[in-house]
């Protein structure tokens, strides 16, 4: 505990001289006495002694009135360290392909709803973090720029669907689109983690040009290819057929090796989940802890005491009033 203004306890001088004087005025100020052969009955009279004691009450609560005033008014104060604590985030785009190619069945219950599912966990273990979503297939589009609004997110998420744009893979594009929404930030670090199932196939972006981009703006890109080894099962017009999975392995290792990022491979939904979750653990984000005081006000039970001692005082003198001197 500490006070705010401590010159103010100078006036608790005021309790010991109002003591003092009090002292004198009972020595000097009174002079009654009787002439008695025997003070034997006077010495018994516990009583008489107990009611002279409870005379000067009144004056102790009033210096404890006063004390407790003065402290009050000096505005006690205590102070505690509390930690504020404030994260550094990163900003993630995440590139989804949604070339109908996605509809294939190696994972539960297809691929593209698996990858929704997974990543919209992975969003929602990254608070502190500004992540957007950028869809392509035979050409790209921003599905949700950067936010924190995690529900927004999300929630943008669940529209993503196969067959809303020309089909088609077109990594260049989806690259290029995805390193747009970042190259204005200024996080400490800028990520785009780019799922597909295939090969590019068109776009008007080379993904070797798109990748040169990304390095220019410091943008890191871990990629994914997502599918079974050999065949998948792919619904047609003709029933569940098995089709070959052909993704560009070597050049989505060659992209993210150019970028600082890394390559993965996800062939069913538990190592797509692990492939985010290690993810998730090499983006860390800073962690910024300050400290700073919390102060709690002491000054009211100072306050209740004085007016305790007073409304006591009170109540005492008119219990005293006709007690002896």
């Amino acid at each position: 505990m500490f006070f705010e203004y401590p010159k103010l306890l100078w006036l608790l001088a005021l309790v010991p001289l109002a003591i003092l004087i009090y002292i004198w005025r009972e020595i000097k100020g009174r002079h009654p006495y009787l002439t008695v052969s025997d003070i034997t009955p006077w010495k018994l009279d516990n009583q008489g002694f107990f009611k002279r004691l409870m005379r000067h009450i009144p004056f102790i609560l009033r210096c404890i009135a006063i004390a407790a005033l003065v402290l009050a008014i000096a505005r006690p104060r205590s102070a505690s360290e509390l930690e504020k604590v404030s994260t550094e985030g990163i900003d993630i785009v995440l590139g989804i392909d949604v070339s109908t190619s996605m509809l294939a069945m190696d994972f539960k219950p297809d691929r593209i709803n698996a990858a929704k599912q997974i990543a919209m966990e992975f969003v929602a273990q990254r608070p502190a973090d500004r992540m957007g979503v950028v869809v392509f297939a035979g050409e790209s589009y921003t599905q949700c720029p950067l936010t924190t609004d995690r529900q927004t997110l999300i929630n943008m998420m669940k529209d993503i669907s196969c067959g809303i744009i020309e089909d088609g893979t077109a990594i260049g594009n989806g690259i290029a689109t995805a390193v747009a929404r970042l190259k204005e930030s200024d996080a400490k670090s800028r990520v785009v983690i780019l799922l597909t199932d295939g090969v590019n196939n068109c776009g008007e972006i080379s993904p070797q040009m798109a990748t040169e981009i990304a390095k220019t703006y410091g943008v890191r890109i871990y990629t994914i290819g997502i599918g079974a080894m050999g065949e998948a099962p792919y619904p047609t017009d003709y029933g569940i057929q098995m089709v070959k999975v052909d993704i560009d392995e070597p050049l989505m290792k060659q992209i993210a090796a150019d970028t600082g990022g890394k390559y993965f491979r996800a062939t069913d939904n538990t190592k797509l989940a692990e492939i985010y979750a290690e993810i998730n653990k090499m983006e860390k984000s800073r962690t910024i802890v300050d400290t700073y005081p919390q102060y709690k006000e002491l000054f009211m039970r100072f306050a209740l005491i004085a007016f305790l001692a007073v409304i006591l005082e009170v109540i005492m003198r008119l219990f005293t009033r006709h007690l002896p001197d």
